[in-house]
């Protein structure tokens, strides 16, 4: 019997999600665990299988929608049903799935949306609304659609969008595409531009409310150490030498993330977290590595990490980058870290001060590798150094514990040796 299938709920912090991609087309049949679509949600794009086998015999939302849990997606049933009844009621009684609205709400103009949601409302097959191009400067796209825009070098505030308040969905990309440019225009005056508004996607979103969140309710006080990088440059051109036979390199964030581990093993009252009425002392070593995406920051976790060597360190950071920029990551392989690494040294940033990723109790923020001079037994000679700044949660880190801590963290990039004890 054909039924309303609602968009499922990908993730346990799931508030919404971007219907990124249709896999399976209308009319095909599905058989258990087939892909269906492919979903954007707060913390990566998961694949939404099948549990039931039967026949995709309506889509109901396009591409790029952004949707609640459950929220009416498509029609399944057996080939040849007539859901002509189930169509009637989405079109009664049924609000529309999209929410797009609430970022048009958020930027102003009462009571001129209601057209824009009903079309959000009907069946992917009706009539196609009328393009108009957006007057406002806003441009509103899915995050499918701007990876899209990045790989073909196009600017989308360029592209005229045809979803719910005028929000740039694939078909409207691919007809720009398949479109002739515009030519540019031959006059030299210049005109002031209203400035671009984009919605938060759902990873912006969390991304915003945790970190509010951290600084609202976490009591942070900061220590900054500058060390000696020389011995830990030197120890990494050597393990580079060794690794380069089988092709594999180690970055400064891989000795540095063994540093950190080696420390929290040594100093284990600062391995903690703040759980209310009780403080919870980890028996493991798990560090958070702050990755850069394009819609913001994910922290995969490198579990065990005082017990792994610098190969294998290097090998798993580098698979979850790649995962993290694919969106490819598992919702398992981002939470529970203890401990946060953020390095930003590659940039060119000396020193900058990190937000606590909850309900972890420290994060670490380390900047460039710096030639200065030094004064070693009363003469200036030429130096290496490091600065690294230590966000403690003070309300399990006392100050004595960060020094503590950031003592065995400088001795380890010291004496880099004293890592394989």
């Amino acid at each position: 019997m054909a039924e309303i299938v609602g968009l499922p709920k990908l993730s346990p912090t799931m508030e919404e999600g971007t219907l990124a991609r249709w896999v399976k087309k209308e009319g095909e049949a599905i058989a258990v665990d087939d892909l269906i679509a492919e979903v954007e949600t707060d913390k990566a794009t998961m694949e939404w299988r099948a549990f039931d086998p039967g026949v995709l015999l309506k889509i109901l939302v396009e591409e790029g929608a952004v949707l609640e849990p459950d929220a009416p997606v498509a029609i399944i049933g057996q080939e040849g049903e007539d859901i002509s009844d189930l169509l009637a009621q989405l079109e009664a009684g049924a609000a529309s799935p999209n929410k797009s609205d609430e970022g048009a709400k958020e930027g102003g103009g009462a009571g001129g949306d209601e057209p824009e949601a009903a079309a959000a409302a009907a069946p992917a097959s009706s009539s196609k609304p009328e393009r108009e191009p957006r007057a406002d400067g806003r441009v509103l796209a899915s995050p499918y659609v701007r990876k899209l825009a990045l790989e073909h070098d196009v600017d989308l505030s360029q592209v005229p969008g045809s979803g719910p308040n005028g929000r740039i969905i694939k078909r409207d990309f691919d007809e720009w595409l398949k479109s002739p440019r515009p030519a540019a225009s031959s006059s030299t005056s210049f005109e002031r531009q209203p400035p671009r508004v984009e919605k938060l996607t759902s990873m912006r979103r969390t991304i915003a409310r945790r970190l509010t969140e951290s600084k609202q309710t976490v009591p942070h006080f900061y220590l900054t150490i500058d060390v000696d990088a020389a011995p830990l440059m030197a120890a990494r051109k050597q393990i580079n030498a060794e690794l380069a036979d089988d092709g594999e390199k180690a970055s400064v964030n891989d000795l540095i993330l063994k540093a950190c581990a080696v420390a929290l093993r040594r100093v284990p009252d600062a391995n903690a977290s703040f759980a209310g009425d009780s403080i919870r002392y980890h028996q493991v070593v798990d560090v958070s590595v702050a990755v850069a995406i394009p819609d913001g920051l994910v922290t995969p976790v490198v579990r065990d990490a005082d017990r792994k060597g610098i190969r294998e360190i290097a090998r798993e950071v580098k698979d979850l980058a790649t995962r993290a920029r694919d969106k490819k990551l598992k919702p398992e392989e981002m939470t529970d870290g203890t401990f946060s690494l953020s390095n930003l040294g590659m940039f060119g940033i000396e020193e900058f001060s990190a937000v606590i990723n909850p309900p972890e109790g420290m994060i670490l923020a380390v900047g460039a590798v710096r030639k200065e001079p030094v004064v070693v037994d009363g003469q200036i000679v030429a130096g290496t150094r490091m600065k690294a700044t230590l966000s403690c949660d003070h309300r399990v880190v006392d100050g004595a514990l960060g020094a503590q801590w950031l003592a065995a963290f400088k001795k380890a990039i010291e004496q880099p040796v004293l890592m394989l004890l």
